[in-house]
């Protein structure tokens, strides 16, 4: 996916406030028609433009029926007249991948949520009391456009689990546009800080390791929130351990993993040094991509009576459309 300087958890807390405003929605029926009193002949004129009105509108029915009729199918025929055989609208909650006797669309396995929803908002309030304060205070010091160069050198780095994933889906087409998207960003790019291939139009879906596993069948499982962490369904936990597992810096150049026969730029034995540099790159992306959505966030949290939910269903529909491009 193209990267512009929102985290995908920035953007999953952002995406939940269109999904609440959209299932809330409901498309306006036919106004109703005035009768006018001045003469019998006006007065049956009305009632019959009256009718024809009514008859419009119960041909078109299923065109102005609200959104939630819409996810379910589509509008009952008048009493008067056999039902079309009709099929029914797609519904955007469909897992491809779910079996027939998990809950229906919008309905999400959360057996962990009295847990969950403890761990999430002692997440909030971290979120309040430091990593808010730090970011308002790195915002004023650190340029906007700085801040997107950053984060654009961190999904610059992370190429190589995009490009194995895509690769793993047999996506042939987007694994040689990540390559070139990698290339053109790591030479004309200065490294990854710009986006070259965003201006030239060199866009494709990202893909991880979560994805993979979804492409192959694996379901989703509990949702899960931890500490410190974004949230995930349990499939997707494992995905994102598997592409912490893929990303190169963290065996090549400050190793968590020790590979034998893989040279990296810091010994394996010299454990405090990659330590310092893992904890400071994650510290300073997390606050980075947080000081990038200062406002989005704020707008999200006064906006949203239950967060957890709307966090929890805006993660998973995200999810499932990934899957399923």
């Amino acid at each position: 996916m193209q990267r512009t300087g929102v985290s995908m958890t920035g953007f999953v807390r952002a995406v939940s406030v269109v999904v609440l405003l959209s299932m809330v929605g409901c498309a306006g029926g036919p106004g109703r028609p005035t009768v006018n009193t001045g003469s019998e002949e006006r007065l049956v004129a009305s009632e019959k433009q009256s009718n024809a009105r009514s008859e419009s509108a119960e041909r078109a029915a299923p065109q102005v029926a609200s959104p939630q009729v819409v996810l379910i199918g589509n509008a009952a025929a008048p009493a008067d007249k056999k039902a079309p055989d009709l099929e029914p609208a797609e519904d955007p909650f469909y897992d491809p991948f779910a079996k027939g006797d998990e809950p229906p669309g919008g309905e999400e396995y959360d057996p962990w949520e009295p847990l969950n929803t403890k761990v999430f908002e002692f997440n909030r309030q971290v979120d309040r009391w430091v990593l808010k304060p730090v970011a308002q205070g790195y915002n004023k010091v650190v340029p906007n456009p700085v801040q997107i160069g950053i984060s654009n050198l961190f999904y610059n780095i992370r190429f190589p689990s995009r490009l194995i994933n895509n690769l793993a889906q047999g996506k042939l087409s987007g694994a040689g546009t990540e390559v070139g998207r990698f290339l053109l960003n790591s030479t004309f790019g200065l490294g990854g800080l710009v986006d070259v291939a965003k201006y030239m139009d060199i866009n494709t879906p990202e893909e991880d390791t979560g994805q993979t596993l979804g492409f192959y069948g694996v379901k989703p499982g509990p949702y899960v929130v931890l500490p410190f962490l974004p949230p995930f369904t349990l499939r997707d936990l494992v995905g994102y351990v598997g592409d912490i597992a893929l990303n190169p810096i963290n065996w090549m150049v400050f190793p968590l993993i020790e590979v034998d026969g893989i040279p990296s730029l810091v010994a394996h034995h010299n454990r405090t040094t990659s330590s310092i540099a893992q904890i400071g790159g994650r510290v300073e992306e997390i606050l980075n991509d947080r000081s990038l959505n200062l406002e989005k966030f704020q707008g999200v949290e006064e906006a949203t009576l239950d967060l957890y939910t709307a966090v929890k269903n805006a993660y998973i529909q995200k999810r499932r459309n990934a899957i399923r491009e």
